[in-house]
């Protein structure tokens, strides 16, 4: 058994994950919740304006049919089958489970009792409160929402909802602190508290080798990393020019030790002077570049699938506050030792992709497909990145 613990607005669930239905017991010895007319009035309402958040698309269950005397309590059983629907498109969405495969951050809203949470909703008589309480938290989404309900251009109005609903497949408790990398936007943001703190320009891969969408948990920083090549790269000039040019390998700092293809920490290095520690099974990381022109680029889909950051020791010096002091990393990176520091606490960081997204004055800022994700239907498997510089 295993406790999930989440606040949801003003209400507290501490539900056991279980195969369970939580109910209301009746008179009549049947385990389902009990509704009012009024409360049937405002759930249809509520299925009436999920329009707003771009679930017009939706199918919610018809809870019209009346109740009669071989089944009394017909309305409060669909009205509750109905609710349910409706809570689980606001907390997952409603895009077929195709459209979700490149989508690698696994949501546990689904482990959440909605069936006691809505409960507590209809004895306190506030349903309006239970549903937007399972809204995306995020200020994008908010903005998004906003945006959504006074668009009149179709194609702007089609990326509205489709952004929307990829923040209902991310995590509906986030973190209090985390790091979030918009591969659309060529940028990686720190939040914390549902507060942007500081935003890093990055560069992602390119469309034949596209970074992919997944979550993970950054523990620590590597300064002076050694590169460890990866076989692909190995064979498209490197391996090569250590076979034949063994001088000119050197200079830039590739060796092979035991058989594995590596470069040496330094400026030259193409990892740069950073890489954080976040182990994925994409072999997909955040590092520094030696190569800074790049960033002045307005598309930056430049990588084997990795992200390079511009600024990184500025996130290095941000992320490792109360750690060490930022002379200290200087002196590190001076002194070209291959160095592991710890955050003071790990944080999740999420690799995602949102080609539409709130800005800082409350409008929207719109960025080119450039995975050609926004047509839902075309999803693929993702595979696993060969990724460096």
């Amino acid at each position: 058994m295993r406790i999930f613990t989440a606040i949801l607005g003003g209400f507290l669930l501490s539900a056991t994950v279980m195969a369970q239905t939580v109910g209301q017991q009746t008179e009549g010895g049947s385990d389902h919740l009990i509704w009012t007319e009024p409360q049937i009035a405002q759930l249809q309402q509520l299925v009436d304006a999920r329009a707003s958040d771009g679930l017009e698309n939706c199918t919610i269950s018809d809870f019209s049919q009346p109740n009669s005397a071989t089944d009394p309590y017909r309305r409060s059983r669909l009205a509750t089958i109905a609710a349910n629907e409706l809570m689980r498109a606001y907390l997952e969405g409603c895009a077929p489970a195709s459209a979700r495969v490149k989508w690698h951050i696994r949501s546990d809203d689904r482990l959440i009792d909605t069936q006691q949470l809505l409960m507590k909703a209809l004895l306190r008589d506030d349903l309006t409160s239970y549903f937007d309480a399972l809204r995306p938290r995020s200020p994008h989404y908010k903005a998004l929402r906003a945006a959504y309900v006074t668009e009149i251009d179709a194609e702007k109005r089609a990326a509205l909802a489709v952004n929307m609903e990829r923040w209902r497949w991310m995590r509906l408790v986030m973190g209090e602190k985390y790091l979030l990398v918009n591969a659309a936007s060529f940028e990686v943001t720190l939040w914390e508290n549902n507060r942007k703190l500081k935003s890093w320009p990055v560069i992602v891969g390119k469309t034949k080798s596209p970074t992919p969408v997944f979550e993970a948990t950054v523990s620590g920083v590597i300064l002076n990393p050694w590169w460890e090549i990866p076989t692909s790269i190995v064979a498209e000039g490197i391996g090569s020019l250590v076979r034949n040019n063994p001088a000119a390998a050197r200079r830039k700092g590739y060796v092979v030790q035991n058989g594995r293809y590596r470069q040496r920490p330094g400026p030259g290095n193409a990892l740069g002077q950073m890489k954080l520690v976040m182990p994925n099974p994409y072999s997909v990381y955040l590092h520094d570049t030696p190569n800074k022109n790049l960033f002045s680029e307005p598309v930056r889909t430049f990588s084997h699938g990795c992200i390079r950051v511009g600024g990184a020791i500025d996130l290095d010096k941000t992320l490792l506050e109360g750690v060490v002091t930022p002379e200290q990393i200087d002196e590190i990176l001076a002194s070209r030792e291959t160095t592991r520091l710890s955050l003071a606490k790990a944080i999740p960081i999420y690799i995602a992709y949102f080609t539409a997204e709130g800005a800082d004055d409350g409008s929207i800022r719109y960025f080119p497909d450039v995975y050609k994700r926004d047509d839902l239907k075309l999803a693929q498997s993702e595979p696993r990145m060969d990724c460096a510089a």
